[in-house]
């Protein structure tokens, strides 16, 4: 089997897990699905991937409470609150110069789950990041379980070429 198939099965069972967990411990489900997502979609992987796709969402959440806040100030002047939105997407995109906030789309996914939860942001900060941690654990534990996979192949490969096709001729005194 090869690495997509490994993956989606680890997907599909830590998915499972993390309905239930999100239900039992109150969080979120579907944004904790767009942590996991943040992290599949980062260009970069393992533990420093992690940490980018983290902090880009985050600081989507915190943008998100700019607009929000900056909006509420005049809720009569809608232009300002449009202006505002303009600008602070404009600057969602350019903090990716910097490096550990190069990942626009974390950076959007954050804000626009902040958004569908009626700024809710606690709430969106701990079910993406558990989100997150979910993800990390579905792409990695799928890696693993292909590469293990992979290696028992290769194994199993390797002794049936160290074996002789045939069995060793005896001869017996006389021959």
């Amino acid at each position: 089997m090869n690495v997509l198939v490994m993956i989606a099965i680890t997907t599909g069972i830590l998915s499972g897990i993390w309905g239930w967990v999100a239900i039992s411990l109150g969080l979120i489900s579907w944004a904790g699905f767009l942590g996991c997502t943040a992290y599949f979609a980062c260009p970069k992987g393992g533990l420093r991937g992690l940490v980018i796709s983290t902090l880009t969402c985050l600081s989507g959440v915190f943008w998100a409470e700019v607009i929000i806040a900056g909006s509420s100030l005049r809720p009569e002047w809608t232009l300002l609150g449009y202006l505002l939105t303009g600008i602070v997407a404009f600057l969602m995109c350019i903090q990716a110069w910097q490096q550990w906030l190069a990942f626009v789309p974390g950076t959007f996914i954050g804000a626009c789950a902040t958004f569908a939860a009626q700024g809710d942001w606690r709430q969106v900060v701990l079910s993406l990041l558990v989100g997150l941690l979910f993800g990390y654990a579905m792409k990695n534990s799928g890696l693993w379980l292909a590469e293990r996979r992979e290696k028992q192949r290769a194994a199993a490969q390797q002794s049936a070429m160290d074996k002789p096709p045939f069995p060793p001729v005896t001869r017996s005194e006389g021959s």
